[in-house]
């Protein structure tokens, strides 16, 4: 079945919040497809050693071919024609900040691909790291190790697909306990898999779905949500897909893709461009609730638009008659910043006389999306000029009041703290509400490196407290190419909830990637970490889950919840603490058998925790 989409734009006047025509209208279809092929993978196990994943330095790179259908935007404004098309001075922040990281955890050196860019993609899983990067190879490290990895082989032996055709995408799937892999198939479709366990390097449902109709899709972008694994791409023509995950979880052969699209910016010759969907971490959205969509917009593309940010949901039912609705919700007005880059790509200086890609026209990977008592709450970051030697890094915190759903800008900020390039950024909030950016960092003197920055939820809005730390020193020029990165990925360890775990690209004597994680300080209020902190304890007891806080930032009234492993509220209550402590009995008599997360706080603060109910 086939049907027109009306896009409609809802005008939110309290959050002086502005639609914009250019984004106005869905102008296509809405297509389901059912996956034209199935097969349960066992993929073989190559297992080099990590001295030849150091030597696998391909000489003769290939650059992949997708940079023809990356046509630049072009921008009809520069600051020539007024202050108001550069970057707001006072969002700018100048000087390194005052706190003190902690030790890195873990570092090693990731894999090295055939092609250029790396496309460097990884995500972190109960107890092992698994990275892929372009073209294709695919690693499962034991998070735990030093860096050698415990199973090796591509993409395309997970995915089933033998032309591994780039553009990977690793995901853990928390809320499920699996993972999942894409990645193009010679450009005329797509290869999708999630495992058929928790294990990465055992089986896999892998399935291939054809494209919709469209142009070849380019820079595939997926997230995780409550009713499916959402899909964004640079298509040409603004087509969001979403495939079916209760049924690719279960190993249906028959799991569907359902597409529908919307107007994308309509300047003179826009080129470059897709918007981000929101990836679930901590706690899965609500049944039912749509999946957020994020893109900057930027006022040198033409008269009438303004720099800020675009949020658009989309909402898709399954069932026999599938349907899909995408809507515009709101533009949040941001601090003026420059979007702007070269033509041709060349944005970044680095030792030598090659030029690199500075990755503008779209906000870097992922939108991970946090829900907190009484919000949810998005982290987003974008490539900016600063000046005509000088690219780094703007980066926003939006904040959905769970009552309303108004969106709202709660902090942004510039990240230059000197006259290095910043850029190929990842950002992540942990379930403390800390922010970690990581991102290259280089400069005529300095070689491309790898490093990262942060700050606490106390600290003055818009900064980041965090002193740089750079894990992976740079070393010598890359050459031959001015592609870099296309993305990198920052992903929060699923044991914790407070370690972030990031893959970049970086130069070390040539195209190298690498995998290192960390911990911002635990929180209490914006202070420092220490024996303070605050703690929770759950287990089960009986037909009770017994719910044990201390330590906690105040005695205010907190709310305790429980849900399933699909995001279903099961169990709502509020308790205030004696002496910044409590304790309470979940009664779970009659509850379905399964994993479920008990989380409590307040709209400051929260702590949550994974309990199996047999």
């Amino acid at each position: 079945m086939k049907k027109i989409i009306l896009l409609s734009i809802s005008l939110l006047s309290t959050c002086a919040i502005y639609a914009q025509q250019q984004f106005g209208a869905v102008n296509g279809p809405t297509t389901v497809i059912t996956a034209s092929k199935f097969q349960v993978t066992k993929p073989f196990n190559t297992l080099f050693s990590q001295n030849q994943i150091k030597k696998m330095d391909f000489k003769e790179v290939k650059e992949m071919p997708d940079r023809k259908h990356r046509i630049a935007q072009k921008f009809l404004f520069t600051t020539a024609d007024g202050m108001q098309y550069g970057n707001d001075p006072t969002s700018i922040q100048r000087t390194m900040g005052p706190r003190q990281a902690k030790a890195v955890l873990a570092y090693w050196e990731g894999l090295n691909g055939g092609s250029s860019p790396q496309d460097p993609t990884g995500a972190a899983g109960l107890t092992n790291y698994v990275q892929a990067v372009n073209a294709t190879p695919f690693a499962v490290y034991d998070k735990t190790g030093t860096g050698t990895p415990t199973f090796t082989g591509s993409v395309g032996t997970v995915t089933g697909s033998t032309l591994n055709s780039g553009d990977p995408i690793v995901m853990y799937d928390k809320f499920a306990d699996r993972w999942f892999v894409a990645q193009l198939d010679l450009f005329v479709s797509f290869a999708v898999a999630v495992s058929a366990t928790n294990d990465p390097s055992g089986a896999w449902y892998a399935y291939k779905f054809s494209l919709p109709g469209y142009a070849m899709p380019d820079y595939l972008k997926f997230s995780v949500w409550e009713n499916g694994y959402y899909m964004t791409s640079n298509n040409g023509n603004g087509t969001v897909l979403c495939f079916e995950r209760d049924a690719m979880l279960a190993g249906t052969p028959g799991a569907r893709m359902i597409s529908t699209s919307f107007t994308s910016p309509t300047n003179a010759g826009f080129g470059f461009w897709l918007p981000l969907p929101g990836d679930a971490d901590g706690v899965l959205p609500p049944a039912g609730q749509p999946c957020p969509l994020f893109s900057y917009t930027d006022n040198a593309w033409g008269t009438g638009i303004i720099d800020g940010v675009n949020i658009w949901s989309m909402a898709v039912t399954w069932g026999t008659t599938p349907s899909a609705t995408i809507t515009l919700d709101a533009t949040i007005p941001t601090a003026a910043f420059d979007a702007s880059y070269e033509s041709n790509w060349n944005d970044i200086t680095q030792p030598g006389t090659q030029m690199l890609d500075g990755l503008g026209g779209v906000c870097m990977y992922r939108a991970q999306w946090n829900s907190f008592i009484g919000t949810n709450r998005v982290v987003l970051n974008w490539a900016v000029k600063i000046n005509s030697s000088q690219r780094s890094i703007k980066w926003v915190e939006l904040r959905q009041d769970q009552s309303t759903n108004v969106w709202s800008l709660y902090q942004e900020g510039t990240y230059a703290p000197d006259s290095a390039n910043r850029w190929c950024g990842s950002i992540a909030m942990d379930c403390n509400g800390d922010i970690a950016l990581c991102y290259a960092k280089t400069s005529a003197t300095i070689p491309v490196s790898l490093a990262y920055t942060g700050r606490l939820p106390g600290d003055p809005l818009g900064t980041m407290s965090l002193t740089e730390t750079v894990v992976f020193a740079g070393n010598g020029s890359i050459t031959g190419s001015n592609r870099f990165g296309d993305y990198s990925q920052t992903s929060i360890d699923p044991s914790d909830g407070s370690t972030f775990w990031h893959t970049g690209m970086y130069c070390n004597n040539g195209s190298k990637t690498g995998i290192y994680s960390f911990q911002i300080a635990p929180c209490n209020n914006g202070l420092e970490h220490h024996a303070d902190d605050p703690e929770l304890s759950v287990y089960l007891s009986g037909n009770h889950i017994n719910v044990n806080a201390f330590k906690l930032p105040s005695n205010d009234q907190h709310v305790v919840q429980l849900y399933d492993i699909t995001g279903k509220l099961v169990y709502f209550n509020t308790i205030v603490p004696t002496a910044r402590s409590f304790e309470t009995t979940i009664d779970v008599t009659g509850v379905i058998p399964g994993i479920y997360i008990v989380r409590i706080g307040t709209q400051d603060f929260q702590r949550v925790a994974k309990i199996a109910i047999p």
